[in-house]
């Protein structure tokens, strides 16, 4: 491919935070700077068409993956769109949109891993894979309060999806680069979410930073439980190192690790690290900052990847001008 952009994928089941992640990476790098397309704008069906057809929207054979496939690949060229636009609210669709690709490319969605010409597209592929309870608590939540559902048509929702996501959705893990996993420190859900504890499977398809400086900066606060913690391990065969970040981690501590990882970034980064962990609780703003930890270590990969860029177009042209 004649590659323009730089493009992120974030797949994971619904409700599972792929828009969470992904608008907090946006907010930091930039509005003007990143495109965000939704997965689910390609479905085929309406919902009244999915309920007559009895077809989650979760299937493939719901979604047009073969123009996925297409749009894709242009946005990764830098070339403009007409991208479809599936309206939540009503379950229906409106007018397609123009969308003309900036720097940083953010695909987020069901399936954006499905197919290999997919997955080509990428440079960093994230997959969120939270434990069934507690998603099934964010999806609930969501479908009520922002989609117009019933507490009774979400329950029949998942138990009308049960054998779709083994079968489409999780396969997608195999893919990725790196899987993230919230989870509460104890049986009891903490109701804010701000204090979810956050698993990262860093597996070695990407150069992740070097963590050891950020590692040793000590216990994390009065608790004296390490803030972070690595070990080496394996993912389904698969050497992995598996990162721990204690969902209770004090402020100025987080702070610190954060400052830490954002010395390794080129000083013209542009990242706004002010805009990474917050996300709304009903009306209002939290933040918390395993999960802004966690995608300032997503957003490492894509200002790196940009420095790489441009590094190897400084290389081309050098000759050019001499």
């Amino acid at each position: 491919m004649n590659r323009k952009t730089i493009m992120l994928g974030v797949a994971g089941d619904s409700a599972s935070g792929k828009t969470t992640i992904s608008k907090g990476i946006a907010e930091a790098l930039g509005a003007e700077n990143v495109t965000v397309i939704c997965c689910d704008h390609y479905h085929k069906y309406n919902r009244v068409q999915r309920r007559e057809l009895g077809l989650s929207a979760l299937h493939p054979d719901c979604n047009y993956i073969d123009i996925m496939e297409q749009h894709f690949r242009l946005l990764r060229e830098g070339q403009p769109i007409l991208k479809p636009t599936y309206n939540h609210n009503t379950g229906d669709f409106d007018g397609p949109t123009y969308v003309q690709p900036t720097k940083y490319v953010i695909i987020e969605g069901l399936l954006p891993f499905h197919s290999r010409l997919m997955r080509l597209c990428f440079d960093v592929k994230v997959y969120l894979d939270p434990p069934e309870e507690l998603r099934r608590a964010w999806k609930i939540k969501r479908d009520t309060s922002k989609r117009g559902y019933t507490h009774e048509q979400v329950l029949t929702s998942l138990q009308g999806r049960g054998d779709v996501s083994p079968r489409f959705i999780h396969p997608q893990r195999a893919y990725a680069d790196m899987i993230v996993r919230f989870y509460p420190p104890d049986a009891a859900m903490d109701s804010g979410d701000s204090h979810l504890n956050a698993q990262l499977v860093l597996l070695p398809t990407l150069a992740h930073p070097d963590l050891s400086d950020v590692l040793s900066h000590g216990p994390n606060g009065p608790t004296h439980h390490p803030a972070l913690r690595l070990d080496l391990a394996r993912f389904e065969g698969k050497p992995a190192d598996f990162l721990e970040i204690d969902g209770s981690v004090a402020p100025d501590k987080a702070e610190e690790l954060m400052g830490i990882i954002r010395s390794h970034l080129p000083p013209n980064a542009g990242l706004d690290a002010s805009k990474l962990g917050r996300y709304l609780y009903g009306l209002e703003e939290r933040r918390s900052y395993p999960l802004a930890l966690t995608q300032l270590l997503i957003a490492y990969h894509l200002v790196r990847t940009a420095d790489q860029m441009a590094y190897a177009t400084d290389r081309a042209v050098a000759p050019a001008a001499n």
